[in-house]
């Protein structure tokens, strides 16, 4: 059995390790500075233990990845630049979930000459969208324009924001503060967070869509090019939008993170009941004809074992698991330095253990 060190026992943590420990092959150090938090988590899975994290005391922190295979950090993101340090002194892969873009080219830095592989950014977006639109991609000789569209949405949303917590508030605020990177006209930028706004329709309910950060992964440098015009945006319920644009910035909040953090976490109540919507759309050329292809899925919260998870719970377990999974099983290309994580192939990703939470009968079973 290989051996895996969590560190972060939350919303996300909880469910990699369920995965990993129920799938048999894995045992899984849980490691939280709550040890409480830690040891609850390990008791509800098997092949899991608990340790106390203080990423403060590097000798403690060293001893913890001693032994390990890899280290997937569920902390928040301005914990991963210490960790990613800490899994290059171990020798050990390193993955992450990350949103933020200066985390991921720090880490970018730290991979250099690295004999372990560093794969920030997985989970559902930045991870999976990724994947798939590089999948897509690839089946054209040129390509043109490339979407990319996800959205974490609450199954009975009840309040004026038409949202629930479900994942990271402190990601989530970050996404909407954040400057965002696009290719437009073939040339890297970016662009303002709550901008680029849209509206559509899914199988007729309507939504919108808008810029937020992080979302790309590392694909607008992968494809920076190669492509004439690239973009991530977030779904939400209509009205959404213009309320958090009135919070970030009439009311100054992206200057007052913390505070609207402290805001959310107390009066917008967190769920399980929601639903990922998933859409990835490619124009361009094949056989010199200009064709369109998408990819669209909408996977729904379920129970792990006795526990009901949250549809962002899973798709962004299953996004950094599957990963871990086909690195170690020596199905990735490389296992060095800084790995993308649209180097994996999505019919790769959709047939691995935990790749398969993404699946949906709906999709296209080409992908398949």
């Amino acid at each position: 059995m290989r051996t895996i060190a969590l560190f972060g026992a939350g919303k996300i943590g909880i469910v990699i390790a369920g995965l990993f420990g129920r799938s048999g092959r894995y045992k899984v150090k849980v490691c939280d500075i709550d040890p409480r938090r830690a040891e609850a988590v390990a008791a509800m899975w098997p092949n899991c233990t608990s340790e106390p994290l203080a990423l403060n005391d590097e000798v403690a922190t060293l001893k913890l990845l001693e032994g390990c295979n890899a280290v997937l950090s569920a902390l928040p993101f301005h914990c991963n630049i210490e960790v990613a340090q800490f899994a290059k002194k171990a020798a050990v892969h390193y993955f992450d979930l990350t949103e933020d873009v200066r985390t991921t080219k720090e880490i970018m830095k730290l991979a250099e000459g690295a004999k372990t592989a560093f794969m920030p950014q997985c989970g559902l977006a930045p991870g999976f969208i990724s994947i798939a639109a590089a999948h897509l991609a690839s089946r054209f000789e040129v390509v043109d324009s490339l979407k990319m569209r996800v959205g974490a949405l609450p199954i009975y949303p009840s309040n004026k924001l038409k949202y629930n917590l479900t994942w990271s508030t402190e990601g989530l605020i970050n996404e909407y503060g954040n400057a965002c990177e696009a290719v437009i006209d073939g040339k890297l930028c970016e662009v303002a967070a709550l901008d680029g706004y849209e509206r559509f329709m899914i199988d007729g309910a309507e939504y919108e869509a808008f810029n937020t950060s992080g979302g790309l992964g590392t694909l607008a440098d992968t494809l920076h090019g190669k492509v004439r015009t690239l973009d991530y945006k977030s779904i939400r319920f209509t009205g959404h939008r213009d309320l958090m644009a009135f919070l970030m910035h009439d009311l100054g909040f992206n200057h007052n993170r913390d505070l609207l953090k402290q805001i959310f976490e107390q009066h917008i109540p967190s769920t399980t009941q929601d639903k990922c919507i998933i859409f990835v759309e490619v124009q361009g050329k094949r056989a010199g004809r200009f064709i369109q292809e998408s990819y669209a899925s909408t996977i729904y919260h379920q129970q792990l074992g006795t526990l009901p998870v949250g549809a962002i719970q899973i798709t962004t377990a299953a996004g950094i698991c599957a990963p871990v999974d086909l690195l170690l099983s020596g199905r990735l290309p490389r296992s060095q330095g800084f790995v993308r994580t649209e180097e994996i192939t999505l019919p790769e990703l959709l047939s691995n253990e935990f790749g398969k939470y993404y699946q949906d009968e709906d999709a296209l079973s080409e992908y398949t």
